[in-house]
């Protein structure tokens, strides 16, 4: 799941960035509008936390591009202008939800992720596969009913194998959903999430490395 936080606050940006990352999320973070406007051309996001008041390129007009473009990108107002004429206006402009300043991280991340199940890429809040099951709102992962601790990027990296039920899931698709802008392309991140998350899924494995083109988690013959 890729996010994209747009606002002028650095300080706050950054907080917010770092608190979705914690629910395994990949954050990239925008401080003004115009540089919105560039990575979402760019890149492909689940959902955009949105400022109404940016330099360069306000939000409003972010939010029109976004909708005259045909984006999938779900919009979250997040800003000070809370009145009910202010809430209207941005859900006038096509934003998704709208949430005032100050506000509760939880209430932020719950948000976000029903945002993001509204996406074209939508998936289910449990994902199944076997005895291995994936719980996004929880953040919470077992296999044959015994609780797996994993790391954000470990759950990212999961979910994205499960959520490709059976399919091929490429490394640069990997650094893509689970890991944000800043990341090298070069980097042996993948590789080591992945060893890691084998370790702690357990034994008989269920990654499967398909050499030349990725990983996979087979879905079993009996699924529907």
């Amino acid at each position: 799941m890729r996010v994209l936080v747009t606002d002028d606050e650095a300080v706050l940006a950054e907080l917010v960035a770092e608190g979705l990352r914690a629910c395994a999320m990949a954050v990239d973070v925008a401080l003004d509008g115009d540089t919105a406007l560039e990575r979402l051309m760019v890149n492909d996001y689940d959902v955009l936390v949105l400022d109404r008041d940016l330099p360069g390129t306000h939000g409003d007009d972010v939010c029109r591009e976004l909708v005259r473009s045909g984006s999938r990108t779900r919009v979250l107002m997040l800003t000070a202008y809370t009145g009910t004429g202010d809430v209207v206006e941005g859900l006038t402009l096509g934003a998704d939800d709208y949430l005032g300043k100050p506000f509760d991280y939880e209430e932020l991340v719950a948000r976000v992720l029903a945002l993001a199940r509204r996406s074209t890429r939508a998936l289910p809040p449990v994902l199944v596969n076997g005895g291995l099951v994936l719980d996004q709102a929880r953040r919470q992962v077992s296999r044959d009913g015994r609780h797996l601790r994993l790391s954000p990027k470990e759950f990212a990296v999961l979910r994205e194998l499960m959520a490709a039920r059976g399919a091929v899931v490429s490394a640069e698709e990997l650094l893509e959903r689970a890991w944000d802008e800043n990341t090298d392309l070069f980097t042996n991140a993948v590789r080591i999430a992945m060893s890691k998350l084998r370790a702690k899924l357990g034994e008989p494995p269920l990654i499967q490395t398909v050499p030349g083109a990725g990983y996979l988690i087979p879905v079993p013959e009996d699924a529907s």
